[in-house]
């Protein structure tokens, strides 16, 4: 379960017979505080690769922009890949089974 914000505009793609899937960007930030001898502890951002499929992703293409806070359910992927140097590289991916959109809507 993660709560954060869309750090840029969704990717949407059409894959086999028009599945939608959306990949973003989520930043869930862990705020700072002040241990009792002073010390100032900053605020930690992480950075989450999101993969939604099917209506979610459509949902997303709709309804989801940079800036937007979402809570996403989902499981954790660990993918492995060769880049185009030929580097073996990894990646850590949420797939999405759920998401609640929690930023208001704008009454434009």
């Amino acid at each position: 379960m993660l709560i954060g914000n869309v750090g840029q505009e969704p990717e949407i793609r059409y894959v086999d017979q028009g599945v939608a899937v959306a990949r973003l960007r989520l930043a869930t930030t862990e705020r700072g505080y002040t241990l009792p001898n002073g010390t100032q502890v900053p605020d930690h951002t992480d950075w989450h690769n999101v993969i939604l499929w099917r209506r979610l992703a459509e949902i997303v293409e709709k309804y989801v922009h940079k800036g937007d806070k979402l809570y996403i359910e989902g499981r954790i992927r660990y993918t492995t890949y060769d880049d185009k140097q030929g580097q073996r590289r990894s990646a850590t991916e949420i797939w999405a089974d759920n998401m609640e959109m929690l930023t208001p809507k704008s009454t434009e």
